[in-house]
């Protein structure tokens, strides 16, 4: 794999000595520091402070001092898979999760008064739902969204983020009725007797971008709804607070069309860019991308490209991950498959052959499968020990897969929250396998490398809410979900969180842990989250988060907070 190399723009900081009482590198050896010397961005030194202070003397500065007491400092988080304009422009929709509505009726209400504050015509847009979490155990149909709107698009997008259910009046307009065919990728659901019932999944969704839409098709969730530019830049602004609040300091943003590239182009022009932003170009893009010849890792070091992005299947949480006997919760759905095998392997073994990294959405052991035996056979034909391609959620590998993955040095990125909000609905999904969801401590015993990310909007991008769940496989109901082997120690989560989401991105030359000439990027916590109660660690305050050396985020001091 071609990694990154970065081209630094002017950073105007003044050196500083940062002291606390511990700082966590992250580093191989595992080694806690109490001083850190920055300069122009980067990490000119780090040990005791009398250490630190010999290496100013020694390079001529005369740094600020910022003693940080008793807080414990970690590097900057890296997100390596989340979608932020998605996430921003969610944050202007209606919130309708367990923690807002718990029932249908509930929902409805909510985007009724959403309806009456927006102008006429303008959509309706909701989020978060997840059916199993309502008190009716069942997805709201399109007659119950009509007593929102008869006369404007209503959508509630399902907590999954591949799909959801709209009012009559979106298929009324679109031409969407009994007897239309599903798209390639998607489905328009029906009941018994053949009716539209509302709810729609993955590319059925193209319905809602209209003609000025990104059309995906068969290449994943077709989420790209747009607005006027202002408004995403607005958005992306809004979701960049809210990564920064979590102590997230780089993004793997895993689902790049043309919609999200222009913007953080315009973000990055206006000097607006405060995160670093790694782009995965989604798969119908791929011809585009080498064509203009993008075979390899470039950028600045705070907008890059890394590679392309592709679906094998659908979501547990939508249950259009693909299970070709059926689910146990419902044996008539078996999700899907986004490509034939062999028409996805060609897609694989043309990326690999240009040098560029792959990510493969891929939940159910068919998928997988599908995903494990395209790379080993791109591999086999072009050998490349350093190829990092990746698995994106990797659900449910088998044990054997799991093997083969560490042979082939592919990269399975998971997200703990996933199981967080949800797991128990895998469980009733597709029976007690889905206690294996997110085998975290199965890749750990294999010598498979973990990374952990949020997958934002789906879950909020909270790293050590994910970093929690890792070590405790509790959900947010208090269910604890598989055996201990799944678990892993909080010092293995943390790692998967920072220094390995950096090797995922190709960026660990730069980032993931703080180490001489690495960018100062950190987070300052109010407690050591390795050595603190696992089942709490998500109560930890991020104080403050830095950048390039620079303070981006700074919390009120958090009221009754006792370590």
């Amino acid at each position: 794999m071609r990694k990154l190399t970065a081209f630094d723009r002017p950073n105007q900081t003044v050196p500083r000595l940062v002291t606390a009482r511990a700082i966590h590198l992250v580093d191989d050896a595992g080694t806690k520091a109490t001083a850190m010397l920055t300069d122009r961005g980067r990490i000119v030194a780090i040990g005791t402070p009398a250490e630190c202070e010999a290496a100013a003397e020694r390079a001529g500065l005369a740094p600020d001092r910022v003693d940080l007491g008793d807080a414990v400092v970690v590097p900057g988080f890296i997100d390596a898979h989340a979608h932020p304009l998605m996430y921003g422009q969610m944050m202007t929709w209606v919130d309708c999760g367990p923690a807002k509505a718990g029932s249908i009726p509930e929902i409805v209400a909510l985007l009724q008064e959403a309806a009456r504050r927006l102008p006429a015509g303008r959509p309706v847009r909701g989020y978060g739902y997840e059916h199993r979490n309502l008190a009716e155990q069942r997805h709201p149909t399109r007659f119950e969204l009509d007593a929102v709107a008869t006369d404007r698009e209503v959508y509630l997008m399902n907590a999954s983020g591949h799909g959801g259910v709209v009012n009559s009046f979106t298929f009324e307009r679109n031409g969407v009725d009994r007897d239309t065919p599903n798209p390639e990728g998607g489905e328009f659901f029906r009941d018994a007797d053949g009716e539209l019932t509302g709810e729609l999944s993955d590319a059925a969704c193209n319905i809602l971008t209209g003609v000025h839409g990104v059309k995906i098709g068969h290449h994943g969730p077709n989420f790209h709804l747009a607005d006027e530019p202002e408004e995403h830049l607005r958005q992306l602004d809004l979701a960049t607070r809210h990564f920064l609040a979590g102590g997230v300091t780089t993004i793997g943003d895993a689902q790049v069309s043309r919609r999200e590239f222009d913007m953080y182009l315009r973000l990055a022009e206006a000097g607006r860019l405060e995160l670093r932003v790694s782009m995965y170009l989604l798969s119908h893009l791929l011809d585009d991308a080498l064509e203009m010849g993008l075979v390899g890792q470039f950028g600045n070091a705070h907008l890059s490209f890394a590679g392309i992005k592709f679906y094998a299947d659908g979501t547990l949480g939508g249950w259009t991950a693909y299970f070709p006997d059926g689910y146990v919760g419902d044996p008539c759905r078996t999700g899907q498959l986004y490509h034939e095998p062999a028409d996805y392997a060609e897609l694989i073994r043309k990326a690999h052959a240009a040098g560029l990294q792959t990510a493969t959405h891929a939940q159910s052991p068919t998928a997988i499968e599908m995903v494990v035996s395209a790379i080993e056979a791109a591999l086999a034909e072009r050998p490349d020990a350093d190829a990092r391609h990746r698995i994106e959620h990797c659900g449910l590998p088998t044990p054997e897969q799991i093997a083969r993955m560490a042979a082939a040095g592919i990269r399975p990125v998971n997200q703990p929250q996933h199981y967080y909000n949800w797991g128990e609905g895998v469980e009733e999904a597709i029976g007690t396998p889905g206690e294996r969801f997110n085998p975290l401590g199965e890749f750990e015993a294999a010598g498979v490398p973990m990374t952990i990310s949020s997958d934002a909007p789906v879950a909020e991008p909270i790293p050590l809410e994910a970093i929690q769940t890792a070590v405790t496989r509790v959900t947010r109901r208090g269910h604890r979900l598989g055996s201990d082997g799944l678990r892993i120690s909080a010092a293995a989560a943390l790692r998967a969180h920072t220094y390995e989401a950096a090797v995922s991105l190709g960026r660990e030359d730069d980032l993931g842990s703080l180490e001489a000439g690495k960018y100062a990027d950190f987070v300052v916590l109010g407690a050591d989250p390795l050595t603190f109660d696992a089942e709490r660690i998500a109560e930890i305050p991020v104080l403050e988060t830095w950048v390039g050396g620079e303070r981006r985020h700074r919390a009120a001091q958090p009221e009754g907070w006792t370590a």
